[in-house]
């Protein structure tokens, strides 16, 4: 049978964290009145089951529900750079050609020299000729300022990806 100390004891496991669910699980037993009465009192959650792998079901669900999520990177494109310009107010532009896939302007960035990645974050301008740009393809030539970063030198690689965060399905 669960008892009332099952309860408080369950209920005492989160005193620091007010936002965690408190759950008590049973398989065939019963919980004594006193025991739920103070069930409802303490805000813990009482679940029972007659049917053993519907237990390990719900363990499992709740233990998937405290896995936190999975970053998955995907490279959207690469870009040669072919030169590089100062530009008073702006700072240092790197004219590349995209080399492989494409460039998109919301996306994450990092400069790769001689195979090393050298500096990582957002892209700040991308440019066709004059004009703004929200993606530049594999062929064409195009202007990427990087935010925060200048030291951009002929022949580095910029990589654009994107990260996205997974919410597990499974342990």
């Amino acid at each position: 049978a669960i008892t009332e100390s099952d309860v408080l004891l369950a209920s005492a496991t989160q005193a620091d964290q007010a936002s965690t669910a408190v759950v008590i699980i049973g398989f065939n037993v019963r919980p004594g009145t006193r025991a739920v009465d103070t069930a409802k009192q303490e805000d813990v959650d009482i679940r029972l089951h007659s049917i053993i792998y519907k237990v390990e079901e719900e363990i499992t669900a709740a233990m998937i529900g405290m896995l936190d999520a999975v970053e998955k990177e995907t490279i959207l494109g690469k870009a040669l750079v072919l030169e590089v310009f100062k530009v008073s107010k702006v700072g240092t532009v790197a004219g590349c050609r995209v080399t492989d896939g494409v460039i998109r302007r919301q996306a994450k960035a990092r400069l790769i020299r001689d195979d090393v990645v050298i500096w990582e974050g957002d892209i700040d301008s991308l440019k066709r000729f004059k004009d703004d740009a929200s993606e530049v393809r594999q062929g064409f030539e195009c202007g990427i300022g990087l935010v925060n970063y200048n030291d951009i030198k002929a022949n580095d690689e910029i990589e654009a990806f994107t990260i996205e965060k997974i919410a597990p399905t499974e342990l």
